[in-house]
């Protein structure tokens, strides 16, 4: 039977600080830097993605483009954009 207050405690030796003595399963995060920085690719695909989809919504809504204004610059230039918010996340 354990005596009333629970599991008998572990003496703490001397040297040891008590932030140790808390818990010795605590394990430290890993530093920083565990991850290389992106490509230099990566934020230029993501810009020019963000910049061509824009474009193309722009010159659909003045009629720029080649034929009449269609739901299928918008679906491209929104497709673009999508490219672009994919690729931002691909950015460290």
């Amino acid at each position: 039977m354990t005596p009333k207050g629970g599991p008998a405690a572990r003496k703490r030796p001397a040297g040891e600080d008590t932030a140790s003595f808390a818990s010795s399963r605590y394990t430290p995060p890993v530093p920083g830097g565990s991850h290389p920085p992106s490509p230099t690719w990566v934020p230029v695909l993501m810009f020019s993605l963000f910049g061509l989809g824009m474009l193309t919504l722009i010159l659909n809504y003045v009629s720029l483009l080649p034929g009449a204004v269609s739901n299928w610059y918008l679906l491209a230039g929104l497709g673009f954009i999508l490219g672009g918010i994919v690729a931002a996340t691909q950015y460290r």
